[in-house]
Formats: structure tokens, sequence, C-alpha cells
């Protein structure tokens, strides 16, 4: 008999990708909650706002070096 995790792990296996990394990350995201470090509901709420964007294709990014260069050159 299977536990609950194989039965789980292989319904959540015949997804698509694109539904596997939600999940993926959904699970990720469970296990980097901190009680002692709290976030206010209006952060919480613009955090999901940011990572729903970038999921969604609307927001571009890029990397920390890149923002650098492009900081520096606009106020140097």
């Amino acid at each position: 008999m299977k536990s609950d995790i194989e039965e789980i792990a292989e319904k959540a296996l015949k997804l698509p990708s694109a539904a596997r990394a939600s999940l993926a990350e959904l699970l990720l995201e469970s296990l980097d909650y901190e009680e002692d470090f709290l976030i206010s509901d209006e952060w919480m709420k613009e955090i999901q706002k940011r990572c729903r964007e970038i999921d969604e294709g609307k927001v571009q990014l890029i990397s920390a070096e890149n923002a650098l260069v492009q900081l520096q050159k606009k106020y140097s």
C-alpha cells in the first residue's frame, strides 16, 4: 500500500511542468517561514503581487550585477 506522500508525488509528477514548478515553489515557500520574523499584511500582499508578476512574465528580472551597472550609470 502506498503512503500518502507517494500517492501525492505520483499525481504531482503527472502535472504539466508549469504546474509542477508552481507546486514546488509553494512547497519550498512553506519551508522558509520563520515564526520569529513577522511580515505585515501590507508587505505580504506586495510580496505576493511581485511574485505573481514574475510568474506571469509581466516583469523582467535582471542580475544584481546588471542592476548595479545601471544604477552607477544613472547616478554617475
